[in-house]
């Protein structure tokens, strides 16, 4: 083949030194030639990598691109090479190799070697700086060049958003999977990645992560993880991406671990799969987005209480015996993962040894709840549950059920899985109970005081930061929302939920036909989530009948009668609140609710404070005539006979 520039470069030049280049890269014994290697130069390495061989079959690369390679790489390792280039063309200040040199001086040129579909291009391997592509300046990528010289480095290009895991834990509780990782390293190892990725249903993310890292371990790769959200969502941006964690992949031995969790763009995720070449785990939860991916599916299972009480008897060490029993009632409602029990145990032993008397079992219990709560109080409100059954006036019937949603939640150990309920029956499990009355009747009084007798904590939840109108918005911040709660089996409180949960619309257009999904959805989650999900309405001939199916308690709130209030009224006020002559009966001749009267004895024990330091029925009066006002409610002379 004919060049434009002239083989004029004798083996003493170039060439010679291009030989002891293949030399020094590939660790193999040369014979002494007049050109020594220079001071500062590589020389001899400790690992026995035949480095420049290893790409050429990683890439496959030609005979002739692998020459390119090499002599990109020369002046970076040699200076002489950059006199040389000056020499071979012509041109004392031409410092870098050009694709015309190489065809001049390579053996088996062939012009494809630069086109953006071979090797030295598309997987950037060689840089091109400016001008026509036969004098353009050829550099080899600084990421390859580490590697050519033995430098162990993480492509920079790729630190912000790939993130390395650590390997297994010393107590290999990946080996919880063993069918999952026997699969996955056969996969990888058998079918070199494949091109197809595995994905992991099921189990909490330490349980998934751990399985990942084994099977990196087994396979003999470095383990890294990307967040889904965080692929890019132009087409350019993500080839880019994933071009350049193939290569990184391939250069150092790697398997990808990717999050899904704050990311249900499943199309995005899959047109950045069909672009990696590279081994890949993907794990989803189940009722997300991901679970529509393609790839080899495997199911993990998560820790049962069993092996969550012996997780913590394993990290509490002595101290577990002296939990009276409170070690089963910790692993049926915390379910923690490994590191969360392993941290959690450290926190308690910690404690403990501070000598201050405490109770074990509540100590743990404590310790657990403030754990927990941090997986839900970004996405909900805790409410400080105080009240007890003293403050709650409700007809008999109505508190003998909330009493029996007590007895659920404490007996569902041994109903669910002593009993075989779970296995006979594993649908429905999830407790959700329905609070219907009018505002002010009790409802989250109620809540509380179920919160207080379980020692549990109260969540409300914000619908109005929950429903989005993006669609896909509303499912991840239930999702979200969920699997905070599942952490602790708190109670969770949807106040108002007729605004979310009223009559599923008949579809007229592509958002009810979305609004619709997200309630499906919701129905989905509040039969699998295994705490209390608690409803509040005041409009029950609102809701759907196939959500009220799925409901396993209704409480009725009525509005309360003279009795009721009467009863109020006494419990209202704190037993230190000076009270002067106050008729009782009277009062309850005001027809308000309960959390109406709440605020009426709160306004008037202000009023009290400013005045004569008593509360008297004047004061009760004025507070009554601002509430009323409030709610655009007349006062009658009834009402207010006896105050005046």
């Amino acid at each position: 083949m004919s060049t434009p520039i002239d083989r004029h470069l004798s083996p003493e030049s170039l060439c010679g030194a291009l030989d002891r280049l293949y030399a020094l890269l590939t660790r193999t014994p040369q014979t002494p030639t007049a050109h020594a290697p220079e001071a500062g130069s590589p020389g001899q390495f400790d690992e026995p990598w035949h480095t420049l061989e290893r790409l050429q079959t990683i890439f496959g690369l030609s005979s002739f691109e692998r020459d390119v390679l090499a002599l990109c790489t020369a002046p970076n390792i040699q200076s002489r090479f950059i006199t040389g280039f000056g020499e071979a063309l012509n041109d004392i200040r031409a410092t870098s190799p050009t694709f015309g040199l190489a065809l001049a001086v390579l053996d088996d040129p062939h012009w494809s070697a630069l086109s953006p579909d071979r090797p030295l291009r598309y997987w950037q391997l060689v840089d091109i700086d400016g001008g026509d592509l036969l004098h353009a300046k050829l550099r080899v990528d600084e990421r390859v060049l580490l590697f050519l010289i033995g430098v162990t480095v993480f492509d920079e290009r790729l630190r912000a958003l790939i993130h390395p895991i650590a390997g297994p834990p010393d107590d290999a509780g990946g080996l919880r999977q063993p069918h999952v990782i026997e699969v996955g390293t056969h996969y990888w190892t058998e079918n070199t990645g494949g091109h197809e990725p595995l994905l992991f249903i099921g189990a909490q993310r330490s349980d998934r992560e751990g399985a990942f890292a084994t099977i990196c371990q087994r396979t003999g790769l470095w383990p890294y993880r990307l967040d889904a959200e965080d692929i890019p969502t132009g087409a350019f941006e993500r080839e880019q991406l994933a071009r350049l964690w193939s290569r990184e992949a391939a250069l150092m031995g790697a398997g990808l671990y990717m999050r899904t969790q704050d990311c249900d763009d499943v199309q995005k995720i899959s047109a950045w799969l069909e672009l990696v070449d590279a081994p890949v785990v993907i794990e989803v939860q189940p009722g997300t987005a991901a679970e529509q991916l393609d790839g080899l599916r495997l199911h993990l299972v998560g820790l049962s209480a069993e092996e969550r009480k012996e997780l913590w008897a394993c990290n509490l060490g002595p101290l577990a015996h002296r939990m009276n029993g409170s070690l089963d009632r910790i692993a049926e409602y915390f379910h923690f993962d490994e590191p969360a029990i392993r941290r959690s145990a450290g926190a308690i032993r910690e404690a403990a040894a501070t000598g201050d008397g405490s109770d074990p079992g509540e100590l743990s219990w404590r310790i657990c709840r403030e754990y927990a709560r941090r997986s839900l109080e970004a996405h909900a409100r805790r409410i400080d549950a105080r009240a007890d059954w003293n403050d709650l006036v409700l007809p008999a019937q109505q508190v003998e059920i909330l009493r029996q949603i007590a007895i659920h939640v404490r007996q569902r150990a041994v109903v669910n899985e002593q009993w075989g309920f779970a296995t006979k029956h594993p649908r429905g499990l999830g407790l959700t109970v329905l609070f219907a009355g009018s505002s002010g009747t009790g409802k989250t009084m109620a809540a509380e005081i179920l919160a207080t007798e379980l020692d549990l904590d109260l969540y409300r939840v914000d619908l109005a930061s929950v429903v989005s109108k993006y669609i896909g918005e509303t499912e991840k911040n239930l999702r979200a929302i969920f699997n905070g709660a599942e952490l602790s089996g708190a109670i969770l409180l949807f106040d108002e939920a007729d605004a979310l949960f009223g009559k599923r619309s008949e579809v007229h257009d592509s958002h009810d036909r979305y609004a619709n999904l997200e309630i499906s959805y919701l129905l989905q989650q509040m039969e699998a989530y295994r705490g209390i999900a608690i409803l509040t309405t005041n409009m029950q001939h609102a809701l759907d009948p196939a959500f009220m199916r799925r409901i396993r308690f209704i409480v009725q709130f009525p509005f309360p009668d003279a009795g009721a209030r009467e009863s109020i009224w006494r419990r209202i006020f704190p037993t230190t609140t000076p009270l002067g002559d106050l008729d009782f009966d009277q009062l309850a001749q005001l027809n308000v609710a309960g959390g109406v009267i709440r605020n009426i004895a709160m306004h008037a024990a202000f009023l009290a404070a400013d005045d004569v330091q008593v509360v008297e029925p004047q004061h009760i009066l004025a507070a009554a005539k601002t509430e009323y006002a409030k709610i655009n409610k007349p006062l009658t002379a009834a009402e207010t006979r006896g105050l005046t």
